[in-house]
């Protein structure tokens, strides 16, 4: 899935040039590259496909050279993962209706691949077989309030993962993802998926049947210059909807297995804050040749000038992010960053988008 818009990274990213397509300094390639090499060792390269909106094409064909026209899936507009993965699942259904899919972002960081290959060869082994949805969670390392969590059911009879799911919470408070963290029982939503196409074109139908009734007729549509007109009609009448919501809050099918290789999604700065081991002394993240922290501590400082200094003094747990047309100063707890982009980020101007 590559089609968002990146909000919280800005101003790195912005509308115009997305998360998914920038690169930071620990992969040295951008998200998108860097899925799609990481996700190669798991499937042929040329069974892997990427949904983006009309505005990214371009932008995914620059990062993917060798990805073909029929691998890439376009959409018409944003409208969040579940039209997303409807829309790629009735596409699948017409290429391989026995087929068994693994579904990421396109904008994660994860390390150690021998444990990452052997989870998802497992994962997809499963769910060749059985008619369930798996999710991949991971231990929390923090109360973050940026990431969907799961309970894993009780009493669970089974000695191997996955294991069944009691719920899904998407997107707690702050205070509720405390209780979670400290009760030991949750796990992150890893955001990546597992299932047949069979399953969870049943759980499309059932638990979204508005949404599902918006693509009757696509048997006889896809593949054919009729294509994108009925897509666009699709996704006029399509509301914002995640798949988190839409089936694995309500379906039954649903299981979790745990994973042990480091995962981060970098969603925001105070993650990308977390994420980076080199922190000097005062436990600041200094990305920039020419940065003075003075005896600020516990920030975030990032420039992408090379003839300008950025010279700090006294500050303790903001972030500084300078580009070439914004300077970014704000607290770096996640909150506070979402509160801004809240209030201000629909006033800006449409170059600083």
């Amino acid at each position: 899935m590559a089609g968002g818009a990146g909000r919280r990274f800005w101003p790195v990213s912005r509308e115009r040039l997305p998360k998914q397509f920038i690169t930071i300094r620990e992969m040295g390639t951008s998200f998108l590259r860097h899925t799609f090499d990481r996700f190669s060792k798991v499937v042929p390269a040329d069974h892997i496909l990427v949904i983006t909106t009309r505005r990214y094409v371009q932008y995914v064909k620059e990062h993917l050279p060798e990805l073909s026209d029929e691998n890439l899936i376009v959409e018409p507009a944003i409208r969040d993962t579940a039209p997303s993965l409807t829309y790629a699942t009735y596409k699948l259904m017409l290429r391989d209706p026995e087929a068994t899919v693994i579904v990421t972002p396109s904008d994660h960081l994860l390390r150690d691949m021998r444990p990452f290959v052997y989870t998802l060869r497992h994962a997809l082994d499963y769910a060749s077989k059985h008619d369930e949805l798996i999710v991949l969670g991971t231990v929390p390392t923090r109360p973050d309030p940026n990431f969907g969590y799961i309970q894993k059911a009780p009493g669970s009879p089974e000695d191997t993962p996955p294991f069944k799911v009691k719920t899904f919470t998407e997107k707690p408070d702050a205070a509720l993802a405390k209780i979670f963290v400290d009760s030991g029982e949750f796990l992150w939503n890893a955001g990546i998926f597992i299932w047949n196409v069979k399953t969870i074109r049943e759980e499309i139908e059932e638990c979204m049947p508005l949404l599902a009734s918006l693509f009757e007729g696509w048997q006889d549509v896809f593949g054919t210059a009729g294509e994108k007109r009925f897509i666009e009609k699709v996704y006029g009448g399509a509301e914002r909807q995640s798949i988190s919501y839409g089936i694995l809050e309500k379906t039954h099918r649903a299981r979790v297995y745990p994973v042990r290789f480091r995962w981060d999604d970098i969603g925001e700065w105070q993650t990308y804050y977390d994420m980076v081991e080199e922190k000097d002394p005062a436990g600041n993240v200094i990305k920039g040749s020419l940065v003075n922290p003075g005896d600020s501590k516990n920030c975030l400082m990032v420039t992408t000038s090379r003839d300008k200094m950025m010279a700090i003094q006294g500050l303790d747990d903001f972030m500084i992010i300078d580009t070439d047309d914004v300077l970014l100063i704000c607290p770096k707890d996640a909150e506070a960053y979402k509160r801004f982009i809240a209030a201000v980020g629909h006033k800006l101007p449409e170059k600083y988008k």
